[in-house]
């Protein structure tokens, strides 16, 4: 049996055996060409044209395991080696200057409220129990007043944020930002 003629009859199962282990269509295919190069030089030492699936399909699995054993090894990426790391950080340090003035501009409890947990630090189990509140309409409280003072950064500012929330950069609002 040719190389050519086993290709075609297994290359489409295989194909969808290794699309079954792995999400990108690139590696898939890099993937496949390595099962036909390894059946291309080791065909020969096939014993029985009856095990050539089974064969065929243990080289594939083979290929999949040592595809995730190098990417395993790739070193990970340290956050200092990443080059937005320190912007991240400044435009953090800019945005906290406001967060107290954006505070004070919130109603007087939720202004308190904000303070103890975000600022404070405090717990909101001890923060509910000292004011004689539910735990769950304080948690309420605080989501609601955070909620406040992201729109109040908002009319300030326009902010670019990743998918978390988290933002990535602010282009003030002229004219719109008088709080901080």
């Amino acid at each position: 049996m040719s190389i050519e003629s086993i290709w075609q009859q297994y290359s489409g199962s295989l194909k969808a055996f290794l699309r079954s282990k792995i999400s990108n269509p690139d590696d898939v295919e890099d993937l496949l060409q390595e099962v036909l190069i390894k059946t291309h030089n080791s065909i020969g030492t096939l014993r029985s044209q009856e095990k050539l699936k089974p064969w065929i399909f243990q080289l594939a699995n083979n290929a999949i395991i040592d595809f995730y054993r190098k990417r395993r090894s790739v070193k990970e990426v340290e956050e200092e080696d990443l080059w937005y790391g320190d912007d991240e950080e400044i435009i953090q340090q800019q945005l906290s200057e406001c967060i107290l003035p954006f505070i004070n501009a919130l109603p007087p409890e939720t202004a308190r409220l904000l303070k103890a947990i975000d600022i404070e630090g405090r717990s909101q189990k001890s923060y509910a129990v000292e004011s004689g509140i539910s735990y769950s309409t304080l948690k309420s409280r605080v989501q609601r007043g955070r909620t406040q003072l992201r729109g109040l950064f908002e009319d300030c500012c326009h902010l670019e944020l990743d998918r978390f929330g988290n933002v990535l950069g602010y282009q003030g609002k002229t004219g719109f930002c008088k709080k901080c």
